[in-house]
């Protein structure tokens, strides 16, 4: 479960025989405090709200604010400091220090923090979003502070478990990037608006194949999807798909190591908090045998038309051995393949998780599902490495290419969607070429994606003064391949 704030009860003093409310720290509330216990409410509103840091504290409505944390005594907003592991220093154990009852901290200090913002923004700042999330139930103040630090918290963080992590090789508690979330959503900045996460079809999804075990087996897989889901934010847009293979960067850093997974258990979950002038969206169209074409409405919902912020579209057709399915991918993504706008993706096996939609997902059904990024500030390329590219040096000139784009290092993402063809044996028995090369040539950016049955792309460079290939030049045959690799960047825009 995701976390749960606390919200501060108004200060009771007693004095005269008459009970008076105060909202500030005063000579009468110093001398005479008695401390109430605080009510636990959910930390996030309902799916609704468009503003993920709305009701995050704050006294409730016809109640007095607590705005002096000294006086509040909550024992849950000195754990929410405490959780910080230390990264505070002495400001987050002064913090500590004045929140609980009994505290050390002098009086002066506890009116620092109950007055003075600039102060508590800062100290703020170096908790993890839970435990922020926590504090914001202090005092009006803190609420507001809290809100400030996560909206100016924008940077895109992952979580991710491959070949060299900290946990063993067999997970008979369940797959190990469920394991992995649950630990380090404790400790991520963000406020996850939008998850997209990629798990090996391997053991995320069985697929033994015995008389009466598919059913079964393929139950549970759908339990630790569902599982997944309960980690996040009951506002945030989960989507979540299995492949053949996973290419994935370690926890840390952008600059580490990414690694091509083709066999064995791996995965990574993206986050993306809210980020200001950027609209992340899901979209998922389902194949139905007595509707051959979509509806217009249908993809202007979802951005996907009149839309001018457009930038870039991540497409994967999901089930796709089944009859019909490759046929319906390219239907779908020819609606909008003529647009001005960086595509890529490719086929895989199954869709696991899309909590935007009310309905129960159909394994046995096939379909489209992908993200449409919209924003002005958004840059993209992507770069086709065809069946030609088959040695290191033939992949560095097309990571020169996509180099050329002149896309800035911070703030980006890179992509990579190959076919299950290529890697390992694809190089003469060299691992993590293509990725190395990736790495080679953007040492700062992560790089994630996977190894699927199929792959949408071409070269392609938007960047809104600089068009390497027009679309108009790019027919919708040129944009599947197989047996090929698909580089992507998508820059979010440089931090304020």
């Amino acid at each position: 479960m995701w976390l749960k704030r606390t919200q501060c009860h108004a200060l009771s003093v007693e004095g005269g025989g008459t009970s008076q409310r105060h909202t500030r720290l005063g000579a009468e509330a110093r001398r005479c405090i008695r401390f109430k216990r605080p009510r636990r409410q959910r930390a996030f509103p309902s799916r609704a709200h468009n503003d993920p840091t709305r009701g995050l504290g704050g006294a409730g409505k016809g109640r007095a604010p607590c705005l002096c944390p000294a006086l509040a005594g909550s024992s849950a907003c000195a754990c929410a400091v405490r959780t910080s592991g230390c990264a505070a220093g002495r400001g987050a154990g002064l913090m500590a220090s004045v929140m609980e009852p009994g505290g050390s901290a002098d009086l002066p200090s506890a009116f620092v923090l109950s007055n003075l913002a600039e102060v508590v923004e800062r100290v703020l700042a170096f908790l993890p979003a839970k435990a922020l999330l926590r504090a914001a139930g202090v005092s009006r103040l803190w609420s507001a502070c809290a809100r400030r630090v996560l909206r100016g918290q924008r940077a895109v963080a992952w979580v991710s478990v491959g070949r060299v992590d900290g946990f063993s090789d067999v997970a008979p508690d369940g797959h190990r990037l469920l394991r992995a979330v649950a630990e380090e959503l404790e400790n991520v900045r963000i406020l996850p608006r939008t998850v997209l996460y990629m798990a090996d079809s391997e053991t995320f999804v069985s697929q033994e194949q015995r008389r009466g075990h598919v059913k079964a087996r393929k139950k549970m897989s759908m339990e630790t999807a569902v599982a997944l889901e309960k980690l996040f934010p009951k506002q945030c847009q989960v989507l979540g798909i299995v492949t053949p293979g996973i290419v994935v960067t370690p926890m840390g850093s952008g600059s580490n190591r990414p690694q091509e997974i083709e066999i064995g258990e791996s995965g990574f979950a993206l986050l993306f908090p809210q980020i200001e002038g950027i609209k992340i969206q899901p979209f998922h169209f389902i194949k139905q045998s007595k509707k051959l074409t979509l509806e217009k409405h249908e993809l202007t919902k979802v951005g996907l038309l009149d839309n001018p912020e457009l930038r870039v579209v991540l497409v994967f057709g999901y089930n796709c051995c089944k009859v019909g399915a490759s046929s319906y991918l390219q239907r779908v993504v020819s609606t909008f393949s003529d647009m001005n706008i960086i595509l890529a993706g490719g086929q895989v096996d199954s869709l696991s998780s899309l909590t935007s939609e009310k309905s129960p997902l159909d394994i046995n059904a096939t379909g489209v599902v992908g993200l449409s990024f919209s924003g002005l500030r958004i840059q993209s390329a992507t770069v086709l490495l065809n069946e030609d590219v088959s040695d290191e040096k033939a992949v560095e000139a097309a990571m020169q290419r996509l180099k050329a784009a002149n896309i800035p290092e911070q703030d980006t993402i890179g992509f990579m969607f190959a076919c299950v063809g290529r890697g390992f044996h694809y190089y003469r028995a060299k691992a993590n070429v293509e990725a190395d090369a990736f790495r080679k040539f953007f040492p700062s950016v992560p790089l994630f994606g996977f190894f699927g049955n199929g792959e949408i792309g071409c070269d392609r460079i938007v960047t809104g003064n600089f068009i390497l290939r027009k679309c108009n030049e790019v027919k919708d045959e040129d944009l599947f391949h197989s047996y090929t690799t698909i580089m992507a960047l998508i820059h979010l825009g440089s931090s304020k």
